[in-house]
């Protein structure tokens, strides 16, 4: 099975709009389960408007919880605590101790050093999943609540369950929308993907971190290919980036101009393949193409694959 996961150094720089649009051309091509795997700020929901067929709660980590009934107001989880989630009682509405849960770590103290046993431990609820319908396939998504940890372990699971449906669907192909920058939630995409398409743009902060997510792709040895967007906006940076990554042993599977049409389809909630064609669109079936056919010798010789120079 296929895993593909496009991804990008930063945000801002087309990475949905350009997943939805494979989602398309994928869905003429035997199809794809789709995965959103931004599950801090997940947006290709925004694109597909799917249809929600189930959905489930995302538990991970533990808070401390205190009963009032069996509290007996010490305030010793008051004294031990070192994170200030524990507040104190208030005098007009006295109801004991409670715990902030936007400060609780975790970390258990008040929990093993109450005399009461007055505090529960319980599982955090941290978020929903949801497996839905769209009108390009079935989808897998997710939207941790705000202040929520473990995006990473939510990023694992999805495409846990990404692949176990795949497989049950008989698809043959993974198609994911990571998410921006390089921390755990893009880690947890990384892992056992087959191929990272990476988006950037001709700008310095583009260029700064289309090296970082690369040197990531790197580490974890997947192979990756770049797709530059906006390229127009200044030529002499696409060029800079290109021969970086001639380099280091990236392909570049195209260009895409700025094009006021990826406006338009937002306004519209679709994707740009979905409107008349334009250069824009065109190009993004090219790469698409490209990226179906791409082998893994060609992956790790770009000079296998040339970029269109008004693509």
């Amino acid at each position: 099975m296929r895993e593909i996961v496009v991804i990008s150094g930063k945000g801002g720089t087309g990475k949905t709009s350009i997943t939805a649009a494979f989602a398309h051309l994928a869905s003429t091509q035997g199809g794809a389960m789709l995965c959103d795997l931004d599950v801090d700020a997940p947006d290709l929901h925004l694109l597909l408007a799917p249809d929600r067929r189930e959905e489930h709660e995302f538990r991970s980590g533990f808070e401390a919880v205190i009963n009032p009934e069996t509290c007996v107001v010490c305030g010793m989880c008051f004294d031990l605590c070192r994170f200030d989630a524990v507040q104190r009682p208030s005098p007009e509405d006295f109801l004991g101790y409670g715990v902030d849960p936007l400060r609780c770590e975790g970390c258990k103290v008040c929990v093993q050093f109450c005399p009461a046993k007055a505090i529960d431990f319980n599982e955090k609820h941290c978020g929903q999943w949801q497996a839905s319908n769209t009108r390009f396939g079935p989808l897998i998504h997710a939207q941790l609540f705000p202040g929520s940890e473990n995006s990473g372990r939510l990023v694992a699971l999805l495409k846990k369950e990404a692949r176990t449906r795949a497989e049950a669907q008989g698809l043959s192909l993974i198609l994911c929308d990571g998410a921006p920058g390089i921390g755990c939630p893009v880690i947890s995409s990384l892992s056992g993907a087959s191929q990272a398409v990476l988006v950037t743009e001709p700008t310095p902060s583009g260029r700064h971190d289309l090296e970082r997510v690369a040197e990531l792709c790197r580490h974890f040895r997947i192979p990756a290919s770049v797709i530059i967007n906006k390229f127009d906006l200044n030529l002499g940076n696409t060029q800079d980036i290109e021969d970086y990554c001639m380099e280091q042993g990236h392909a570049v599977l195209g260009r895409l101009p700025h094009d006021e049409v990826v406006v338009r389809a937002m306004v519209q909630a679709r994707c740009v393949t979905e409107l008349p064609a334009t250069a824009f669109s065109e190009s993004l079936r090219s790469i698409w193409e490209r990226i179906v056919n791409l082998e893994p010798t060609a992956q790790a010789r770009p000079e296998l694959i040339q970029p269109t120079p008004n693509a």
